[in-house]
């Protein structure tokens, strides 16, 4: 199908391109290409809802773009046509599935599986599925240099306008082009810069990962999604905005981030909550990609339920101001202070609350106006004599290979809480999968008559913190195990002896570390090795391993000790050489 109309035009690519098209190179085409399905409007003709596609690509110039490159670079340059071609799949069938939407999403989930090329091929690939010639859905997957979840939602808002015979008003927010120029200023730079430095105090300081628990390993997890349906979640989300004067959308992340908080045993909750850079007006119908995560650190040390939604709104919006810069720069400096701590950061917690999307085609929020997702949402209480849907429906969906430990999706917040959550299948059986979100409907319902104890929530939600065991101790703000350390440099350095040990800087209770320092002890034998050298060789071997953290010092010795397993035993052995390992640095 042929387009012509638009303008041409040319310039670099912006900070939320180059992070993704970064990832686009990097990894499996269907785990970085996402997908949509959209309903057609009984009576729709063919003709009708291509011409709308025709419409649409007209209309943004996301759609009329590519990233010309040479092999083996990345694109610094995005090109916009003013005409072109895109091909839409007819799909015509006698009959349909009785599951016709479930058949016309597997359509688009198998469409994510061919990479994209971006120096020349349309961002969608569409097929529409018909009925004895009447088109049902559009299934479609999506390049996600130029489109995201919000993208796709403005896109299928204004085809089922142009369908409905709509005339739609001139396009409000920045193209991806005047985007670029607004980040190219030097107002633009100082904003990313300021993201660098936000990233790396939380990178420096919190957790480097969340579930850093018995079980929790490699760096991709096949995970069954679950989804969650439930009339009275809803409800009580809605009286808790209503007894609070919080928004819906501050009110369940707060309950989701005490609950994870709680069950992983941390001092905070640290995730990723990538739609929320869509807070701002010009942004809001941006037909574009914006994934660049706002990194959320919520420290959940407080009383209450109450007191961690009042923090809750103003970290929620510090992660939002600091989601725009250089994906490159950002990846740089985590490596940088991630080597210095002896960490990997590991982006384990994604929650990502798009039922707010819709809301943003309509109307969005100055900055600052308390929406905690940034997205528009008012609060609304469903009224008693008119429920819908179930009171409380769990199902379980199709696999998905994810680089997280907990990844959640929020599609609706009323009249249903309509979630769909993907937990570690090696942290959370199925049964413990089901309680856990349970025990969200649970914590809110609780917090809708009235201020919950965090100290409670195990008893308030059925859901228990994790069982790590006594050779567990929280390093540096990380839940690490000295075992696991050992047996990992042990590794790394081809068999060589090693005893780790963690000292007790930081006991409460006469009895329970809390924080302090590792040293490891090296038996080298004749090995050059040096402290530098143990402590890259481990660095390798951290990712997947999020219980592994760096020791602060490396003791390096000739033989190991009889009694190996004791620390007293490594210190009466001549040290031969000793240090961080952070430097050069060697005594």
């Amino acid at each position: 199908m042929a387009y012509a109309g638009g303008e041409a035009r040319r310039g670099p690519v912006t900070m939320g391109q180059a992070n993704m098209i970064r990832c686009m190179l990097r990894d499996e085409p269907e785990h970085i290409n996402i997908h949509d399905v959209w309903p057609v409007p009984e009576g729709t003709r063919t003709e009708s809802a291509i011409e709308a596609l025709r419409a649409l690509a007209v209309r943004h110039e996301a759609l009329r773009t590519t990233f010309p490159h040479t092999a083996g670079n990345a694109p610094r340059e995005q090109v916009v046509a003013a005409e072109g071609t895109f091909t839409v799949t007819v799909l015509d069938h006698e009959d349909l599935p009785d599951d016709a939407a479930g058949y016309a999403d597997s359509l688009a989930r198998a469409a994510r599986a061919e990479r994209f090329r971006l120096d020349r091929d349309f961002p969608l690939r569409v097929s529409l599925v018909a009925r004895s010639g009447a088109p049902v859905f559009a299934a479609m997957a999506a390049s996600h240099a130029v489109t995201d979840v919000g993208a796709l939602a403005v896109l299928k808002d204004e085809w089922l306008g142009l369908l409905a015979g709509e005339t739609l008003p001139p396009p409000a927010s920045l193209t991806p082009l005047d985007l670029a120029a607004e980040e190219a200023s030097p107002a633009g730079l100082r904003k990313s810069d300021a993201s660098l430095r936000y990233w790396e105090r939380i990178i420096r300081t919190g957790p480097q990962a969340v579930f850093a628990e018995p079980g929790a390993e490699g760096t991709e997890v096949r995970t069954p999604r679950l989804t969650l349906r439930s009339r009275r979640a809803a409800r009580a989300l809605a009286l808790v905005a209503e007894r609070t004067g919080g928004m819906p959308s501050t009110v369940l992340l707060t309950a989701w981030c005490a609950l994870v908080a709680h069950r992983a045993d941390q001092h905070a909750c640290v995730a990723a909550v990538p739609t929320s850079n869509r807070y701002h007006p010009r942004l809001a119908r941006s037909v574009n990609t914006l994934s660049q995560d706002a990194l959320l650190s919520l420290d959940v040390r407080v009383p209450s339920f109450d007191a961690l939604l009042k923090k809750a709104w103003g970290a929620a919006l510090n992660a939002y101001r600091h989601s725009q810069f250089d994906a490159v720069a950002l990846w740089e400096m985590i490596g940088r202070t991630t080597h210095e701590r002896g960490s990997r950061f590991a982006r384990d917690v994604v929650f990502n609350d798009v039922s707010t999307l819709p809301a943003t085609v309509t109307s969005a929020p100055a900055p600052g106006s308390g929406s905690g997702s940034g997205s528009g949402e008012h609060a609304a209480v469903p009224e008693a004599g008119a429920p819908t849907g179930p009171g409380l429906e769990l199902s379980w969906g199709p696999d998905q290979v994810l680089p997280t430990r907990v990844l959640t999706f929020v599609h609706a917040s009323g009249p249903l809480l309509h979630l769909s959550t993907w937990l570690d299948p090696a942290l959370f059986k199925r049964d413990e999968a089901e309680a856990f979100l349970t025990g969200l409907v649970r914590l809110l319902e609780a917090a809708a008559v009235d201020d919950v104890p965090l100290a409670a929530l195990t008893e308030v939600t059925g859901v228990r913190p994790v069982e790590r065991g006594p050779r567990w101790r929280r390093v540096d703000g990380s839940w690490t195990s000295p075992p696991l350390v050992a047996q990992a440099l042990s590794e790394a350095l081809e068999g060589l002896p090693v005893h780790v040990t963690a000292d007790d800087a930081g006991v409460t209770d006469g009895s329970t570390p809390q924080d302090g320092a590792l040293t490891a002890y090296i038996a080298a034998g004749d090995a050059p090795l040096t402290p530098a050298q143990a402590h890259t060789a481990l660095m390798d071997a951290l990712p997947g391993r999020p219980g592994v953290l760096a020791p602060r010092r490396y003791v390096i010795v000739h033989n190991p000790p009889a009694e190996a397993d004791r620390t007293r035993a490594w210190l009466r052995q001549q040290i031969l050489r000793e240090g961080t390992g952070r430097d050069r640095d060697v005594t």
